[in-house]
């Protein structure tokens, strides 16, 4: 019996009486350098400041974004949980208003050499997270590794972060295009979100997202929900040479203005959603069966 199966089992045995899940909201970008990270801790903050409970999970490996924008270097991560028998609490480090952060670390990579007992122990641990949070944010890396294709493939619900820019909607596209072409992919499991960045206006916005519904509906027989837009401005310019969040910084900027609406719209159901309402636990054992 592999590890996906086994964590499958343990789920169902779970399922009775268990508390709410989490809303698990998985943050990812064809290319770096379009705000993919910014996203993730200001909307954490905005969700905050609406009196949700928020955990970000760090699956971006190679980059330490969230780490600096929080001020916050985790002492602790995935593996210390796995292998050194630590509480989920202990590897959780706090961020401003008391936002948790997890960093994923060389854990996840780990996922797939986990013993029985290990992966008992792994889901007690992510059960646990849903008494700790209402929203999971999960900040993967960039790009179209194996990596970011197998946490997309397993989330409920995608915010894609994409640009104006001509190579950035293309690196998006692609992007697109590797996931919808992967067998493994459920289109009916995953709602995919397009936020434009660094956009002059809601028309702009608008503009992408148009551009790239356009061709996944027409190329890739699928459908792309927009769910806002954050403006070019220098305030947020400002706020990422300061290694800070321009939410906290500079609560009156346009793009914390933006934010906070991207923010309303995933409260409000304003935005398309999946009807599969699963949570983190189901997240990992969906990682854990592409990784087969």
């Amino acid at each position: 019996m592999d590890q996906a199966t086994q964590l499958r089992n343990v789920i169902k045995m779970r399922n009775q009486n268990s508390a709410p899940q989490a809303r698990v909201i998985t943050i990812t970008s064809g290319k770096g350098g379009v705000g993919k990270s910014n996203l993730a801790v200001n909307l954490a903050i905005q969700l905050k400041k609406a009196g949700k409970r928020v955990i970000i999970f760090d699956a971006d490996f190679g980059l330490a974004n969230i780490e600096v924008m929080f001020g916050a270097i985790p002492k602790y991560n995935l593996s210390d949980l796995m292998y050194r028998g630590m509480s989920i609490q202990e590897i959780i480090t706090p961020g401003p208003m008391d936002i948790g952060f997890i960093s994923g670390g060389s854990g996840v990579i780990s996922l797939n050499n986990l013993y029985h007992d290990q992966i008992m122990y792994l889901v007690k641990c992510l059960n646990e997270l849903n008494e700790l949070a209402d929203f999971i944010i999960i900040d993967t890396g960039a790009g179209i590794s194996d990596q970011v294709l197998e946490f997309v493939m397993a989330s409920p619900e995608v915010l894609l972060v994409t640009t104006p820019e001509p190579s950035s909607l293309t690196d998006s596209y692609s992007l697109l295009k590797a996931l919808y072409r992967n067998p493994n992919f459920q289109t009916g499991g995953t709602t995919i979100h397009v936020i434009p960045n660094k956009v002059t206006s809601r028309e702009e916005g608008m503009a992408v997202y148009e551009k790239l519904e356009s061709v996944v509906e027409q190329f890739l027989n699928g459908h792309l929900n927009y769910l806002g837009m954050i403006p070019q401005d220098a305030a947020l310019e400002r706020s990422v040479r300061q290694q800070k969040t321009v939410s906290l910084n500079e609560p009156n900027a346009h793009s914390t203005k933006a934010f906070a609406l991207i923010a309303e719209s995933l409260l409000s159901g304003n935005g398309e959603q999946t009807q599969l309402k699963w949570g983190i636990t189901q997240l990992f054992t969906n990682f854990l069966s592409r990784k087969r």
